[in-house]
């Protein structure tokens, strides 16, 4: 630096100790985290590799992951059988976080140090199990499905499920027994391993965002619980409690009870009475009960119609009886008042006979010397008033004219206008119409 030049001013830095190398604090490190306490941690291996010297992998669960470490002589002090430290296993590990702080040539890195290491057992599996169902059951995410309207007879159902499972061939059985003959959407997934969860998640929300779909139904077979633990995955609870499509849950046997059996509208005990359980409706049942009813209505029907029939048979035959019955009486009506016609007229004939008769006694009881010039006359009277007797014109082969109520008909005029008239003959009586004969020679001409 030359003479009269300032110095460069250094960068106020945070008022902290230090600085440190970093090799120390690497060190202090390490040595900070060993001393903290021991602690069993229990979760899904995944990402498993094997050294010589080591063997690494992590724990992961839902909320997050871990990565270990374990001694290639320590592992082999375990005894564990062939295979059983897999990705999707659950294990139980017990140890420490531990910090190796690498150097000029290798990379520092975090690990929790491994000191024992065993697969999760019943128990363990079961304590997560209930830690987390009372976790969501406070959340309220096992009411929000059972809220849910589920439909008496779905048109489609979507179905998750492992392609090649014995639950899928229970299932079509369980469906064809039941009649439905709906539409079946497939959403096949794995049902046991770390990736089963997600994709079994996956699959439920692609069937619920498709609008056809009435219900979905998540279904495997039997196991244990570490078999059947991707459907205790937290994660895909509460996928299933927030949709709004109701899920139906036959996982397992009945001994087994997993998390999303709790979060479901509705769990089965065994994938046997699953069909029962997505299709409420017997529809063979319900269709033989829909035959019954059709054969009982239509021979209700039939009676119905044949007591119909024949009382609209006997409606019909009411009117013509009537009829006969009413031309009768008009007949014998018209006979009567023929009778008593022809009977009033032989009685005003047997009156004017004896009239004459009186009167001829009488004059001849009253007759003087003139008496022969007064029955003369007297002859000659009788004569004239028989001559006036419509009897006589009969006699003499004329016809009287008459209306239908017996009096006479005295102009030609009075006979076109009326409708009928009778004409008495000596051996009986005619009725003519002269208003129809006059059309019917009016057309003639």
């Amino acid at each position: 630096m030359e003479q009269g030049e300032k110095a460069p001013a250094r960068a106020a830095g945070p008022d902290l100790p230090g600085p440190f190398a970093v090799g120390r604090y690497a060190t202090a490190l390490k040595n900070e985290l060993r001393k903290r306490a021991r602690v069993l941690v229990i979760g899904e291996i995944t990402g498993l590799r094997q050294t010589q010297k080591q063997t690494y992998f992590e724990l992961r669960d839902g909320d997050g992951a871990v990565p270990c470490a374990i001694w290639a002589n320590e592992l082999d002090r375990l005894g564990l059988p062939e295979g059983t430290l897999r990705d999707g296993a659950e294990f139980v590990a017990a140890g420490g976080p531990d910090y190796y702080p690498g150097g000029g040539q290798a990379s520092p890195s975090f690990a929790f140090r491994v000191t024992h290491l065993r697969p999760a057992g019943e128990g363990d599996l079961l304590a997560r199990l209930e830690a987390l169902r009372k976790q969501l059951k406070a959340e309220g995410l096992f009411e929000l499905q059972k809220q849910l309207a589920r439909p008496a007879l779905p048109k489609t159902i979507g179905v998750v499920t492992a392609e090649g499972g014995a639950a899928r061939r229970d299932l079509l059985a369980g469906l064809a027994r039941r009649g439905w003959a709906g539409t079946i959407v497939w959403a096949f997934a794995p049902v046991q391993d770390r990736r089963a969860a997600p994709a079994i998640a996956a699959a439920i929300q692609d069937l619920a965002a498709r609008p056809e779909v009435d219900a979905i139904l998540v279904t495997r077979g039997g196991g244990s619980l570490a078999d059947l633990w991707a459907f205790c995955d937290e994660t895909l609870c509460r996928t299933v409690a927030m949709l709004r499509v109701p899920v139906i849950s036959a996982i397992g046997h009945e001994r087994d009870s997993t998390l999303i059996d709790d979060v479901a509208a509705f769990a089965c005990s065994t994938p046997t009475h699953a069909p029962e359980a997505v299709i409420p409706l017997d529809c063979g049942a319900a269709r033989r009960d829909l035959e019954r009813s059709i054969g009982a209505l239509r021979r209700v029907g039939e009676r119905a119609l044949g007591a119909r029939r024949r009382h609209l048979v006997a409606l019909a035959r009411g009117p013509a009886r009537a009829l006969r019955r009413e031309g009768l009486a008009l007949n014998q009506k018209t006979r009567e008042i023929r009778a008593s016609s022809e009977r009033g007229l032989q009685q005003r004939l047997e009156r004017q006979r004896t009239f004459a008769l009186v009167l001829e006694r009488a004059a001849r009881r009253a007759a003087g010397p003139d008496a022969q010039q007064r029955r003369e006359g007297l002859r000659r009277a009788v004569v004239a008033l028989r001559a006036h007797d419509p009897e006589r014109t009969l006699e003499r082969g004329y016809a009287l004219a008459e209306d239908p109520s017996g009096g006479p008909v005295t102009s030609a005029e009075a006979a076109r206008a009326a409708d009928t008239i009778n004409l008495r003959f000596a051996d009986g009586r005619l009725d003519v119409h002269p208003a129809r004969k006059g059309a019917e020679d009016e057309r003639e001409a």
